[in-house]
């Protein structure tokens, strides 16, 4: 029985971040995680040789440089860099062409030629109220806009390009390429309005604060935000797996970093039937099947420029790419998924070793899928970069049907805890005034279950966390998340 203030199960990002806002309260925090490391989302570990480390999951972290949450804690004073490629992601296509996002908007519209003014009229407005935008859509969508002026430039924007009308706003093919490789981050039909507003988020902090990779890895992030909770006092176990919320019912307000599924099986029959058949009926997304490869060389891309980028979509034709995420959705597995490749030695080359050098690949198949992705993905990178087999030197496959073992929260390889729907994306898991607040007292939902959904945000753990502050202790003030060095300058 646990005699805390806090307890929270998983240390993902969310979990994390709810650990650094309760203990920065001055509460006593204590965080409980089933595998032997912590950061859930946001581990990095060597997989074939010592010197050379994967990211088990995210890797690349436009979040990290824009989310209120993150712009508070401030991980380059922490110690962590978040290094930008010049280029945030690029999209080869057939031919040897290849559409460029790069950090510069300029740069970007001069590349795309005569899409190039239309492609500024979509990002310039949203990049000019950036900082809102991203509070907008990160928000926990249960009040009104600070800016309303960023919500009609947002609203329009999803209107458009969640429907069929997108596309045929430009004129060639690299722009519509371009903007829907980044849609296709949501991870289900294409168009909808939800990837539309994926699009338009991702899309233009691609020309803003970037998509960047912490150097040495994701897992710098997670040892950040993990430091800073015991140095207020926190304590993290990990190897040590909850299954039962009478485990920690000593605890005042416990916090669960976990999927709707999870909650389920931790509640036992406690709860409500009315809010337990809600979330039985959540809906989850298409899979995610990963390869690591270890690889001798740079990826043999046939337009070098892509070798520049921190990401690459791999979708073909915003045709294909509809065609592919539409069938995938359904659960219909296409023999030429969407494919999302990163060469973290691009910008951090201290990843690499003579002839060693990581390459993290995801495809998106349908949930549950059990195929070895090893061969797809391997053959998709082909199609834009012929050669690259001949460099893999290893290689880990993790079919989507495996991930959920890995981390129970990715239910049949869903590694958004819940499909990003509309109506998912505003009621998750359940549609409710305050959704990180369950039926049982002092029992908060913490994860990407929960608004604003899916990304290392640490978004789900800040809002539960405030909820909890207020509801068990009667804390309404958020506590400064600053670095205490900074804080002690400012003064």
């Amino acid at each position: 029985m646990s005699t805390t203030d806090v307890a929270i199960v998983g240390t993902g990002p969310n979990g994390l971040a709810a650990g650094v806002v309760l203990a920065r309260a001055g509460l006593r925090v204590e965080l409980h995680e089933a595998a032997e490391t912590i950061g859930g989302g946001l581990r990095t570990a060597s997989l074939f040789d010592s010197g050379v480390v994967h990211d088990i999951c995210s890797a690349v972290h436009p979040m990290a440089a824009a989310s209120p949450f993150f712009r508070a804690f401030d991980l380059p004073s922490r110690g962590v860099e978040l290094l930008q490629p010049e280029i945030s992601y690029a999209h080869p296509l057939d031919g040897g062409r290849a559409a460029l996002a790069y950090r510069s908007l300029a740069k970007t519209c001069e590349h795309l030629g005569a899409d190039g003014p239309g492609w500024r009229r979509l990002m310039g407005p949203l990049l000019e109220r950036s900082e809102a935008v991203v509070d907008l859509v990160l928000s926990g969508q249960r009040s009104m806009p600070r800016d309303p002026a960023a919500a009609l430039l947002l609203a329009g924007r999803v209107a458009v390009h969640g429907s069929g009308l997108g596309a045929a706003r430009f004129r060639g093919e690299e722009a519509p390429a371009l903007l829907t490789g980044v849609a296709a981050h949501a991870v289900g039909r294409l168009p909808s309005l939800a990837s539309a507003a994926v699009a338009m988020l991702l899309g233009h902090l691609a020309h803003g604060t970037g998509w960047p990779l912490p150097r040495g890895g994701s897992g710098r992030i997670a040892q950040a935000l993990a430091e800073d909770i015991t140095a207020h006092g926190g304590v993290l176990h990990t190897g040590h797996h909850v299954t039962d919320l009478a485990e920690l019912q000593g605890a005042r307000a416990v916090l669960l970093d976990t999927s709707a599924k999870g909650f389920l099986a931790l509640a036992g029959g406690r709860l409500p039937r009315a809010y337990a058949r809600r979330l039985e009926r959540f809906r989850y997304g298409p899979g995610a099947a990963k390869v690591d490869f270890l690889v001798s060389e740079p990826i043999p891309w046939a337009d070098p420029e892509v070798g520049r980028a921190g990401t690459v979509h791999l979708g073909g034709t915003h045709a294909e790419m509809v065609r592919q995420e539409t069938a995938n959705a359904r659960g219909v597995r296409t023999g030429e998924p969407f494919v999302l490749v990163v060469d973290p030695a691009v910008v951090d080359p201290g990843r690499a070793l003579p002839g060693k050098r990581p390459v993290w690949a995801y495809a998106h198949v349908p949930n549950g899928d059990p195929t070895d992705p090893y061969d797809l993905v391997r053959a998709r990178i082909e199609r834009y970069a012929p050669g690259f087999g001949d460099t893999v030197v290893a290689h880990r496959s993790v079919a989507a049907a495996a991930y959920e073992a890995y981390n129970p929260n990715y239910v049949g390889g869903d590694i958004g805890s819940g499909a990003m729907t509309l109506y998912q994306s505003i009621a998750r898991p359940v549609p409710r005034f305050d959704p990180y607040r369950t039926p049982l007292p002092g029992v908060f939902l913490c994860s990407s279950a929960t608004p604003p959904g899916p990304s290392v945000h640490g978004m789900s753990g800040y809002l539960a966390a405030l909820s909890a502050l207020r509801h068990c202790f009667g804390i309404c003030d958020l506590p400064d998340l600053a670095p205490d060095s900074a804080r002690l300058e400012f003064r």
